[in-house]
C-alpha cells in the first residue's frame, strides 16, 4: 500500500478537513483516557450531528427500544464509529459544492452515501465486523477524489474529462498529479484515526485481487465487500440506457457472498430504500429507479433495430372488419406460415392475449369498444405485455398520428391495403426481436441458476469452514469470530462479557484404552449434551482435541449466572452414561471461567484468563469449575458436591 505524503506534496492546508465538533472529536479521541461522558457533552453542542447520530443508532435495530439520548447513541454505535461518522457528516455539510467545475459534488456524496448504506447492509449479512464501522468506511472510501478536486480544481476537471474505458481515473491522476485518490484517501483516513484494517482494505477497493490478503481473512472479506458496494453505487448512478449491462455482474457478486438471485434483488431494493431515507436527512439528491431491482433482473431484452430471418410465430390478430380479418389471417397463416388467433375488438383481444400469450399482436387502429392505441397501452401496463411486439394496421399516414402510436408503445406499423413484401419484412423484424428476447431470457435464467448454485455452494463452504465436522459444533475459527464480535459489542455498549473453557478429564486415557474411534464417539456424545444444555444466545465451539470454548451472551454474563450455568453443565455431563456397543464410559469435565475486566486490552487476554482458571481446576483435582477474577483463581462452590468420577 502506497500512502500519499501530505507534507511532501505541500497540500496539507488544502485538504478537506472536519470542522467544529467533528474536529474537536478527532482531537478528543486521540486521548486514551477520553470518556463517553466527555464525548456526549461534545456532541450535544451540535444539534445537527446529534440528530444524525441518533438516527444512525436507531438504524442499527439492535433492540426494539429506540434510542433518544446522545449517550445511548454513542454506546450503541461505538466511540470509533461515532468519530468516523462525525468526520463524514462534517465533510458532507462543508463540501456540498466547490470550485472544481468538472467535479459533481452532489453526485459524489450521493454515491458515497449509497456505498455507506450498502456496506452497512453487507456487514449485517456477512457479520465480518460492526455494520456502523462499515457504514463509515463506505462513506469515506473515496474521499481522496474530493481532496484532489479541492486541491487542483481546474486540473482535476480536465482529468475527469479524459476518462475512458482504456485508462482508469487512478492512472490519469498519477500521470498528471503524481498521486491518486486511493493514496490520498489512505493518508487522510490514517490522519482521521481509522483502524489500519479498514485503511488497507479501502486502498485496494477498486482492485481487490491486487491486495494480497489471505483468502478468507477479515481484510480479504472487507475489501471484497467494499468492491461490491462500489459496484452497487455505480449501478444506481449510471445512465438508465446502460444499466442492464451491469445486472449480470452484480448478480454474480451477490452469489459470491451467498445471496441467491431473489434474495439479492430484495437486498438491493432495501439498500435503495435506505438511500432515499438518508438522502433526505443529509440533504443529498438521490435517483429513483424506474423499476425495483428484482424487476429489472427479469426485464425483457433490448429491442433490435433490424432483422434478417423469419419463422413461425404465435400471432394475435385484432381486426373489426370481417373481410380484412379473413384476408390478413389467410396471409399470415397460409402464405407466411404463422399460428394466428383472431378477435374483433380490443377488449376481447386483451382477454385472449392473457390466455394464448402471443409473440406478436397485430391490431387495427380504429375499432369499437377499445381501439388499437388503448389496447396497446393496456398490454404495456402488464409485466408480460412488456415483451410483446405490437404492429399497428392503419390507413392513416399522418406523421403526428404515427408518432402518437409509437408513444403509446407500438413497435411498428403497416398501412392498408397490406403489401405482402412490406408485411413480410415487418414480421421478419418481429421474429428477430423474439429470437433475441428468448436468447436473453435463456442467458438470464442460466445466470440466475448459476448465481443460485453459487450462493448455495458458498453457504456450504462457509458452513464447512466454520463447522467442526466431527461434533457439528462451530469450529475454532467460528468461535474466534464470535468472540471478536462479542468483545467489540461489549466494548461499545459497556456490557459484561464472559467466556468458559471446557476440557474433558483424562481424555487421553480413553483414546489409549479404547482407541481414537471410540474417543471420537465420546466427543460427539459430549457435543450432543452441550447442545441440549446450552443457553439461548451462548456460542459453543470446539477449539481442538477435547477442549471447547463458550462465549456467553452479553445479557447473561454476570459472575453468578455464568458460574451457575458452568456448574449445571459440569453436573449434567458427569451424570451422563455414554454407551458405545458394550463399552460404558462416564466422563467429567473441568471448566475455567473468566469475566471481562477493565485492564484487559483484547479478547485474547480474556481467553488466557479462562485458560488459567481451567488449569487451576485441573490441578485442584478435575471435575470442577474455577473462576479467574481480579488476578485470582477462585473455586466455584459446587451446587451438588461429589467426588471426581473415574474414567
Amino acid at each position: 500500500m502506497k500512502v500519499a505524503d501530505i507534507n511532501q506534496l505541500n497540500i496539507s492546508t488544502s485538504l478537506p478537513s472536519p470542522k467544529g465538533v467533528a474536529l474537536a472529536l478527532l482531537e478528543a479521541c486521540r486521548q486514551e483516557d477520553v470518556t463517553i461522558s466527555e464525548i456526549t457533552k461534545l456532541i450535544q453542542t451540535d444539534p445537527a450531528l446529534s440528530g444524525r447520530l441518533i438516527q444512525r443508532a436507531n438504524a442499527t435495530k439492535q433492540t426494539a427500544r429506540a434510542v433518544s439520548s446522545i449517550s445511548d447513541a454513542v454506546s450503541r454505535v461505538g466511540l470509533t464509529a461515532v468519530k468516523q461518522l462525525a468526520m463524514g457528516f462534517s465533510l458532507i455539510d462543508q463540501y456540498q459544492k466547490g470550485s472544481s467545475q468538472g467535479f459533481d459534488y452532489q453526485e459524489f456524496w450521493s454515491h458515497s452515501l449509497l456505498m455507506a448504506i450498502a456496506m452497512q447492509e453487507l456487514g449485517k449479512v456477512t457479520r465480518v465486523t460492526a455494520p456502523d464501522e462499515l457504514f463509515a468506511c463506505g462513506l469515506m472510501m473515496r474521499i481522496g477524489c474530493l481532496a484532489l478536486a479541492s486541491i487542483y480544481p481546474d486540473k482535476y476537471s480536465e482529468i475527469l474529462l479524459k476518462q475512458s474505458p482504456d485508462i482508469t481515473l487512478s492512472q490519469l491522476e498519477q500521470q498528471y498529479l503524481q498521486t491518486d485518490h486511493n493514496e490520498l484517501t489512505a493518508a487522510m483516513l490514517i490522519h482521521f484515526g481509522f483502524p489500519t484494517i479498514f485503511v488497507e482494505s479501502i486502498y485496494y477497493h477498486e482492485t481487490p485481487d491486487e491486495s494480497g490478503f489471505s483468502e478468507g481473512s477479515r481484510p480479504y472479506q472487507i475489501v471484497h465487500l467494499l468492491y461490491l458496494a462500489k459496484q452497487i453505487a455505480d449501478f444506481a448512478l449510471t445512465e438508465e440506457s446502460t444499466r442492464n449491462q451491469h445486472i449480470s455482474a452484480l448478480i454474480l457478486l451477490g452469489g459470491k457472498i451467498g445471496l441467491d438471485t431473489e434474495t439479492f434483488g430484495a437486498f438491493i431494493d432495501q439498500i435503495v430504500q435506505e438511500w432515499h431515507a438518508w438522502g433526505a436527512i443529509l440533504k443529498i439528491p438521490v435517483m429513483d429507479f424506474p423499476l425495483p431491482f428484482h424487476k429489472m433482473m427479469n426485464a425483457s431484452a433490448p429491442r433490435p433495430e433490424n432483422a434478417t430471418n423469419a419463422a413461425a410465430l404465435r400471432i394475435l390478430l385484432v381486426e373489426d372488419d370481417p373481410t380484412s380479418l379473413i384476408l390478413t389471417k389467410e396471409l399470415l397463416s397460409n402464405v407466411l406460415g404463422h399460428t394466428v388467433f383472431t378477435t374483433g375488438d380490443g377488449q376481447q383481444a386483451l382477454a385472449l392475449a392473457m390466455e394464448v400469450l402471443p409473440h406478436i399482436v397485430i391490431t387495427d387502429w380504429m375499432m369499437p369498444v377499445m381501439n388499437g392505441l388503448e389496447l396497446t397501452r393496456a398490454l404495456r401496463a402488464t409485466d408480460w405485455g412488456q415483451n410483446l411486439y405490437v404492429i399497428m394496421l392503419t390507413s392513416i399516414e399522418d406523421e403526428e398520428e404515427v408518432i402518437k402510436a409509437f408513444d403509446a408503445g407500438v413497435d411498428d406499423y403497416i398501412t392498408k391495403p397490406i403489401n405482402i413484401r412490406a408485411f413480410r419484412a415487418r414480421l421478419r423484424a418481429a421474429w428477430h426481436y423474439r429470437q433475441l428476447q428468448e436468447s436473453w431470457e435463456r442467458d438470464r435464467e442460466q445466470l440466475k441458476r448459476f448465481a443460485a448454485e453459487l450462493a448455495v455452494t458458498n453457504r456450504k463452504l462457509e458452513y464447512f469452514a466454520l463447522t467442526d465436522m466431527l461434533t457439528e459444533l462451530p469450529n475454532r475459527r467460528s468461535g474466534m469470530e464470535a468472540l471478536a464480535e462479542t468483545w467489540s459489542v461489549a466494548n461499545r455498549s459497556g456490557q459484561l462479557m464472559a467466556v468458559m473453557l471446557l476440557d474433558i478429564d483424562h481424555f487421553k486415557v480413553i483414546n489409549d484404552n479404547y482407541g481414537h474411534a471410540i474417543g471420537d464417539k465420546v466427543l460427539k456424545e459430549l457435543s450432543a449434551v452441550i447442545r441440549k444444555t446450552a443457553r439461548k444466545g451462548d456460542t459453543f465451539c470446539r477449539m481442538g482435541g477435547e477442549e471447547f470454548l463458550v462465549v456467553c451472551q452479553l445479557g447473561n454474563s454476570d459472575a453468578k449466572s455464568v458460574i451457575l450455568f458452568a456448574e449445571r453443565l459440569r453436573q449434567q455431563i458427569s451424570q451422563q452414561q455414554i454407551n458405545i456397543g458394550e463399552i460404558n464410559i462416564q466422563i467429567t469435565i473441568s471448566i475455567g471461567v473468566a469475566l471481562k475486566e477493565p485492564g484487559m486490552k483484547s479478547e485474547d487476554h480474556l481467553v488466557n484468563a479462562a485458560d488459567k482458571a481451567l488449569y487451576a481446576a485441573k490441578n485442584a483435582g478435575r471435575n470442577r469449575v474455577f473462576l479467574a477474577l481480579k488476578n485470582k483463581l477462585l473455586p466455584a462452590p459446587s451446587i451438588t458436591a461429589q467426588p471426581p468420577a473415574k474414567t
